[in-house]
């Protein structure tokens, strides 16, 4: 069942997200998983983080599609254990549709968190991987890419995004 991805404005985007307890929610992680992935899959997006479909936990999902082929990356309380390198490029977000603007983020992300079994693991990732480690991360500490602009571009977007905000459902 496809989800309703919050958008910028909405409170729940802007809170930190509370930590799971894995034995709480194991019984319903399937079905939510398996909601996060199609609404997520149904928009073209590459991550979604729990908060963008109005629930305020630190879970998120990740598929980058490396070489074509899926990569599912679910975690469950993540932190990210270790950054490197800089490197500044586009990026947008499910929750501000139609907004893109250059964000300098890490090179090199490890992330430490729980995988859809409960199993605690670390994944290093670069590129696009990287980018969306920190992006999903930024959710779950109640931001957007929009936090990490400097002010004249904040404020260069700001018109884009009324105008844009107007078309949103």
């Amino acid at each position: 069942m496809k989800m309703r991805i919050t958008k910028h404005g909405e409170d729940v985007l802007k809170k930190i997200a509370k930590s799971v307890d894995y034995d709480e929610i194991r019984d319903d992680l399937p079905a939510l998983l398996k909601n996060m992935w199609e609404t997520m899959y149904g928009v073209k997006g590459v991550g979604l983080a729990a908060p963008q479909v109005d629930i305020s936990i630190r879970l998120a999902i990740i598929d980058v599609k490396p070489e074509g082929k899926s990569d599912k990356i679910v975690m469950i309380n993540p932190e990210i254990v270790n950054r490197e390198g800089s490197v500044t490029e586009e990026e947008g977000c499910l929750s501000v549709p139609g907004l893109y603007a250059k964000v300098k983020r890490h090179k090199r992300v490890t992330v430490r968190a729980l995988d859809a079994k409960g199993a605690l693991f670390e994944r290093t990732g670069t590129g696009l991987l990287a980018r969306a480690f920190e992006h999903e991360v930024d959710h779950l500490d109640g931001k957007l890419f929009l936090n990490h602009l400097s002010l004249v571009e904040r404020l260069r977007v700001s018109t884009i995004l009324k105008d844009i905000k107007k078309n949103w459902d």
